[in-house]
C-alpha cells in the first residue's frame, strides 16, 4: 500500500542529502543555530531516530528493547553521548550515506503497511501514517538548521501539508505538555501553500484565527523560527498563545527560539 507521506519523507531526506553529500569535514563540523549542534550531529540524530521508527514498525517488542537501552543511556550520559554511542564508529561521509540509505529502507517499510495500523513511539501510540509524517517533520525541521547554516534557501513544495496537519493536530498537545488546559475554541487556520493553494483547517472564526504562509506556520510549530520572525497573523488570545508556544513534536515542553535566534546565515 502506498503512503504519500513516505514519499514526502524520502524526498525531503534526499534533498538534504544533495545539499551536503561529498561536502567534506568542514561542512559536517559546521555549527548550526539549533542548540549549537553541528551538521554531523543533526544527521546522526536523524539516523538514530529513523532507526527507532523502523524498530517501531518491526513490533512492540523490538521498539521496547531499543527504548530500554536508549532510555537508560540517555538517563546516564545524556542524549548526545547516547546517540554517539549508538552510532559507534559511524562518522563523517559514511554516516551521511548510511543515513540516506536507511531513509530509503524506512520509506519502503512504511509503504508496505496499513496507514491506519497503530505502532508504539516515545509518546502515545500513533498510526503508521502519523509515524512517517513525524519523520518527515523532524527531517524538515532539523534540515532547516542545516540550510540556514549554509546560507541556502530551501525550495519548498506542497509535501509540507503533512507537517501543517501535524501542527494543527497538536494544538492540544502544546498546552497539555505545559500542564495547561487547551483553550476553546481552537483557532481557524488558513494557510497559503507553496503552490498558491489555500489550505483551511477548522471552522471559520473571525475572532480566533491564524493566517499566512504554510511555510511560516510549519516553521513556527516545529520551532525553527519564532513566530515574530514570520509574517503569520494570529488573531485572538487563543491563536496568539498557541503560536507563542507551539510544539508539534514529542518530549517535554520546549520553549520556542527567541526572535532572531534562528535564521538564515551568510
Amino acid at each position: 500500500m502506498t503512503i504519500a507521506e513516505a514519499d514526502h519523507f524520502l524526498t525531503e531526506s534526499r534533498n538534504l542529502h544533495q545539499l551536503i553529500a561529498g561536502s567534506g569535514a568542514n561542512v559536517l563540523a559546521q555549527e548550526t543555530l539549533f542548540k549549537r549542534w553541528s551538521v554531523e550531529r543533526i544527521i546522526g540524530h536523524l539516523h538514530v531516530w529513523n532507526r527507532a521508527a523502523l524498530f517501531s514498525l518491526s513490533g512492540e517488542q523490538a521498539f521496547a528493547g531499543f527504548m530500554a537501552d536508549m532510555g537508560r543511556a540517555m538517563a546516564n550520559v545524556g542524549m548526545a553521548k547516547a546517540e554517539t554511542d549508538f552510532l559507534g564508529d559511524l562518522r563523517g561521509g559514511a554516516l551521511v550515506e548510511a543515513w540516506i540509505n536507511f531513509a530509503s529502507q524506512l520509506a519502503d517499510a512504511a509503504r508496505e503497511r496499513d496507514p491506519a495500523e497503530r505502532v508504539k513511539w516515545v509518546g502515545p501510540d500513533m498510526s503508521v501514517r502519523s509515524s512517517i509524517t513525524a519523520r518527515l517533520m523532524e527531517s524538515w525541521a532539523h534540515g532547516q538548521a542545516v540550510y540556514d547554516a549554509l546560507g541556502v534557501d530551501r525550495v519548498e513544495g506542497d509535501a509540507i501539508r503533512g507537517i501543517a496537519v501535524l501542527g494543527i493536530n497538536t494544538y492540544g498537545w502544546t498546552f497539555k505538555v505545559r500542564r495547561q488546559e487547551p483553550p476553546a475554541p481552537k483557532p481557524f487556520v488558513s494557510l497559503v501553500a507553496p503552490s498558491g493553494e489555500i489550505w483551511k483547517f477548522g471552522e471559520d472564526n473571525a475572532e480566533e484565527r491564524i493566517e499566512g504562509s504554510a511555510v511560516d506556520f510549519c516553521r513556527t510549530v516545529t520551532q525553527t523560527r519564532n513566530v515574530a520572525d514570520t509574517a503569520l497573523r494570529a488573531i485572538g488570545p487563543n491563536a496568539t498563545l498557541w503560536m507563542a508556544n507551539a510544539q508539534c513534536f514529542a518530549g517535554g515542553a520546549n520553549q520556542p527560539p527567541l526572535p532572531g535566534e534562528r535564521r538564515k546565515e551568510g
